[in-house]
């Protein structure tokens, strides 16, 4: 009878760097939306202008008010994490 090695196995090695990769990537993100939690607003692309539709004037983007600067996604998960716990501790 064949004794069975307990080694690793080429798919089980590439499934766990993959998590690796992901939960490098994932904290990265993280530590991104922490120190840097505005990104530019996706309609006016920063400029916080939006433009008419001939091109000639224009007004304030109503998507970030003018300012140019959305808050991040991961940014809004932190802050409602955040008053989560606050909450808990009251």
């Amino acid at each position: 009878m064949p004794a069975l090695a307990a080694t690793a196995t080429p798919e089980t090695t590439l499934t766990g760097l993959l998590v690796i990769a992901l939960v490098l990537v994932t904290l990265g993100y993280a530590v991104g939306c922490w120190f840097w939690p505005f990104g530019a607003c996706r309609r006016c692309k920063g400029s916080g202008k939006h433009r008419s539709p001939f091109g000639r004037a224009f007004g304030l983007c109503r998507r970030c008010g003018g300012d140019g600067r959305r808050l991040r996604v991961g940014r809004r998960i932190i802050n409602s994490l955040r008053e989560l716990h606050d909450k808990g501790t009251r």
